[in-house]
């Protein structure tokens, strides 16, 4: 079975949706399952700017009407932005687990990498800092930038790796697994990001740790989301950064 398999297999089967925001950045979407309201978010991805001709989500205004575990399907979707909303909605509907720590990823990064070769899939506002902490520090990016490699480098790069972050975002665009097959199995390797299911399930696929993020007050979270906001803002408004280690991977 896949890691979404896994995930999926992991939810509540009965759950309603309360709310789904579709943001500029982020998507949000808040469940009741257990008697627990719940929001989890995930990066939005878009594929076009086009605002006429064909709708790009033909259940827009209804998506909220849908059962939660329906929603969550849609992270199978190669609709780039309905796999947002999946990835938000397993998010939001798995347990959270009792062992996490409050803990953030430039920190786990930090403490794994002094001294090691460090690759990050995606860069984090905290690469700067970050520089000086670990032995050597190599950024692939979809478009990189000044000092970072292009994503393509991953397979050369990845292999020689001795700790590996992992961006979340690659769970929504399905590009996660094929990176986790790169990886050396000796390696360290997290997922981070709040896109990032903060779920043991993970540990069964090479991931070591997981850092990812509990909403905590909802409505202002989905304030901010719905007006456009960055993962910077959101986390202002309510958000949690949080780390769950495989029992292997304690400090």
């Amino acid at each position: 079975m896949t890691l979404l398999d896994d995930l999926l297999a992991a939810l509540p089967s009965s759950a309603e949706t309360l709310h789904v925001s579709i943001g500029l950045h982020w998507t949000a979407v808040v469940v009741r399952a257990n008697g627990q309201e719940r929001c989890g978010l995930a990066s939005t991805l878009t594929t076009s700017t086009e605002h006429f001709g064909e709708a790009t989500i033909a259940q827009a205004g209804q998506l909220h009407t849908l059962p939660a575990p329906e929603l969550a399907q849609m992270a199978r979707s190669d609709h780039p932005t309905l796999a947002s909303v999946g990835a938000a909605a397993i998010n939001a509907l798995l347990p959270v687990p009792e062992h996490w720590e409050n803990l953030n990823a430039e920190e786990v990064i930090a403490e794994r990498g002094a001294g090691k070769t460090v690759a990050m899939i995606g860069s984090f506002p905290f690469v700067p800092r970050l520089r000086s902490r670990v032995g050597e520090l190599l950024v692939l990016e979809q478009h990189p930038g000044p000092d970072e490699l292009p994503a393509e480098a991953a397979p050369d790069v990845l292999p020689r790796a001795d700790v590996i972050a992992i961006t979340g975002m690659t769970f929504v665009n399905h590009s996660l697994e094929g990176l986790l097959a790169l990886c050396a199995p000796e390696a360290t390797v997290l997922v981070m990001g709040s896109s990032t299911p903060l779920s043991p399930v993970l540990f069964d696929h090479g991931v070591d740790i997981v850092s990812s993020s509990i909403v905590k007050d909802i409505e202002p979270v989905l304030r901010a989301v719905e007006q456009g906001a960055t993962f910077r803002q959101i986390h202002k408004a309510g958000v949690q950064l949080v780390t769950l280690r495989r029992a292997e991977a304690q400090p």
